[in-house]
């Protein structure tokens, strides 16, 4: 339950907008480098920290992709574009373990059931439409999870 900061259930936002010790490293508007989750605040701190990683941006490109829920046109912004000091590209995204494994069938399709198909079946046409992308263009594609992160479980 989140409530005043006084209270001691307030927990603190995992958005925010992240301000980077390296600024030149970052492509595009330094100022104006969002985090969506303390996940991706991690990624951010260990690419402004790290020196095999001479550039990098976060949310700063799209790729189209068709999405099967609708079967309409959506643009995908991948969490991170990053380039080392070795020349290799990659591109990034951030995503609990959970999402990346298709839900197993259960003997009640309950809302969350449904709710986890949905985000499954969608992640997976955004990853294959980012898949294709960066193998036209020489770009690595990685989901790094809490597991690469280094996140204990709850």
């Amino acid at each position: 339950m989140i409530s005043s900061k006084r209270n001691k259930t307030y927990k603190a936002p995992h958005k925010g907008l992240y301000k980077p010790n390296n600024p030149k490293k970052y492509v595009g508007d330094s100022r104006n480098i969002q985090y969506r989750s303390s996940w991706e605040k991690r990624f951010m701190i260990y690419c402004d920290k790290n020196p095999d990683i001479v550039a990098w941006a976060s949310e700063e490109m799209f790729v189209p992709y068709k999405n099967p829920v609708d079967n309409k046109i959506h643009r995908y912004f991948p969490d991170f574009i990053v380039k080392t000091s070795d020349g290799r590209k990659m591109m990034i995204e951030i995503k609990p373990k959970a999402q990346c494994v298709k839900p197993k069938p259960r003997s009640r399709k309950t809302k969350q059931f449904v709710k986890e198909c949905v985000t499954f079946a969608t992640n997976q046409a955004k990853w294959k439409a980012a898949k294709n992308y960066c193998d036209d263009n020489n770009i690595e594609f990685k989901i790094v999870t809490e597991i690469e992160l280094g996140i204990k479980p709850y």
